[in-house]
């Protein structure tokens, strides 16, 4: 066992093509660090829906440029299959350990293929890239990222021509393209032959955000910013510029790019402690809210002044906020979410006479919504302009919300009066998440396989009125890894993450109010419902 193990990592060292993660291997190999090996030769990184992730090193169970190459050759001969030979490849890339390596790499290999590759001038949000596909007229495009999981780990996200991220059976096309990949010697890489983009594709798509606002809309609400880190600062600044917002105050110690991600433990808003300077810079200058991007822009989130000092929004609270914004302006079309995110948006969607989708957790299901006019999923991603980023966009999010709160500034009032308002109209809708990080992975399957064996008939008091295993898909939904509490007055769904070692349990409680006067009552009574559902949930997955 240990003869193999040494032989297939030494065959692997043979080709890899990058010189740190070669001295990397061979120092496991010379000191038959057999435990090691072992796990980074347990199989190979798994090309799925989300495309890659995972920690950078050596070895085909991480992230490296040998991965990166057999995937791209992969995803080329996936491409010319499909009758794409010659057509355009964009590239995108953050600014993580080896992003720009992989985003080389990914060019030169589709150059080779006999398809055209364009590469973004440098490191840009990931929402450019998914416009740049639809506004070259691309037939695919990749962007280099990991989003906002941890510094040591990186990940490789392929769209399609629509500029939407791939769904299956695309993904395990692709993966047994990968899979039939040979010796990487015999992978064409060119040393040049593709074209690094100028300027002008992020003019254009600078230029699309104007469509995100009414013309004439107030601009006036004063924001701090945080760019987590990520790429998210200049092309934000520039487009709050554009619209003529006031310039956002900078945290200073997270405007740059930073693949150590050195102020955070995580480089997540949602995660605690993400966005303390962030709130430490809005108590100094006192604006009228917090933005926040997540490092490759993305996702957006907001925090407003509630009491005496700042907090988050939750991501179903700017999606409702949101949503009502673009009603009150008189949008047609489909409002969408995912099954996970809070059901107040189709109860504001069918108040405004609006078509309203249910689709599974992740932008490539809802960019594929028909007519679509707005998307969002609780996880801080919203699709303000689907016309013109076919995925969740951190900047045009952040242009949307801080003309909403302009507008509600200009009648004294708050964003917080206005979740109130949609609260009385609608009921209360107060969500909350049960979320573990794990090590082992086995700890997810494990509490899965519980709830499934034994699923739980109460939670917080309420009957279990229904239980689906949402493996089984329903009348609207494909099979998924999850399942679906119905209660009296209550939501759960449980599901492992597509990109993290998470367990993620999606708490809703709705509570009816009669009046404003009625509100502090009912937000009690949620609190409490959602404490004991939690408790209750976490009893029942043993976690």
């Amino acid at each position: 066992m240990s003869d193999d193990l040494l032989a297939r990592a030494r065959t692997w060292l043979a080709e890899d093509p990058d010189p740190e993660t070669r001295a990397e291997l061979a120092a496991l190999i010379d000191a038959e660090d057999l435990a090691e090996l072992g796990d980074r030769f347990a199989g190979m990184l798994q090309f799925g829906t989300a495309g890659l992730r995972g920690e950078l090193g050596a070895g085909p169970m991480r992230m490296n440029r040998a991965v990166v190459v057999r995937a791209a050759a992969g995803l080329a001969a996936y491409l010319k299959r499909q009758g794409r030979a010659g057509g355009l490849v964009v590239v995108g890339y953050d600014a993580r350990y080896k992003s720009a390596d992989f985003a080389r790499d990914t060019a030169a290999v589709m150059t080779g293929a006999g398809l055209r590759a364009a590469v973004l001038p440098h490191p840009l949000p990931t929402p450019v890239l998914a416009f740049a596909i639809r506004h070259l007229g691309a037939v695919a495009g990749v962007e280099v990222t990991a989003s906002h999981n941890p510094p040591r780990d990186n990940g490789y996200k392929v769209y399609l021509g629509d500029g939407s991220q791939i769904v299956p059976p695309a993904d395990a096309e692709i993966a047994a393209e990968i899979a039939a990949v040979g010796a990487l010697a015999d992978v064409p890489r060119p040393a040049d032959g593709w074209e690094t983009l100028d300027g002008a594709v992020l003019d254009a798509y600078l230029a699309r955000t104007d469509a995100v606002l009414a013309p004439g809309s107030p601009r006036t609400a004063r924001t701090v910013y945080t760019a987590m880190h990520g790429v998210g600062k200049d092309t934000l600044l520039a487009a709050f510029a554009r619209a003529g917002f006031p310039e956002p105050v900078l945290v200073a110690e997270q405007a740059e790019p930073d693949p150590a991600f050195p102020t955070v433990a995580f480089p997540n808003p949602e995660e605690p402690g993400a966005m303390d300077l962030a709130f430490a810079k809005a108590r100094e200058s006192d604006p009228d809210l917090i933005v926040a991007n997540d490092p490759d822009a993305d996702r957006c989130a907001v925090a407003v002044r509630d009491g005496g000092d700042w907090r988050m929004l939750r991501g179903d609270e700017v999606g409702a906020l949101l949503a009502a914004h673009l009603v009150q302006r008189g949008a047609r079309g489909t409002f969408a979410e995912s099954i996970v995110s809070s059901s107040l948006l189709g109860r504001i969607a069918e108040k405004a006479g609006l078509a309203y989708e249910e689709t599974l957790t992740g932008f490539k299901w809802i960019a594929r919504v028909e007519d679509l006019r707005y998307g969002y999923e609780e996880a801080l991603g919203y699709c303000v302009d689907p016309d013109g980023v076919r995925d969740k966009d951190g900047i045009t999010a952040a242009l949307l919300v801080t003309e909403l709160a302009s507008e509600l500034k200009e009648r004294g009032r708050t964003l917080l009066d206005l979740l109130d308002d949609l609260a009385v109209e609608h009921g209360l809708h107060a969500t909350d998440q049960l979320s573990v990080r794990v090590e082992d992975l086995s700890v997810i399957a494990d509490a899965m396989r519980r709830l499934r064996e034994h699923p739980p008939t109460e939670l917080g008091g309420l009957a279990v009125t229904e239980a689906e295993d949402l493996t089984k898909g329903t009348e609207s939904l494909p099979p998924t890894d999850g399942l679906r509490y119905t209660l009296d007055g209550a939501r759960v769904i449980v599901r492992p993450s597509g990109t993290e070692p998470k367990l993620k349990c999606y708490l809703e409680v709705v509570e009816p109010v009669g009046s404003h006067a009625g509100l502090a009552d009912a937000r009690a009574r949620a609190a409490a419902r959602l404490a004991g559902i939690k408790r209750d949930l976490s009893a029942a997955a043993g976690i």
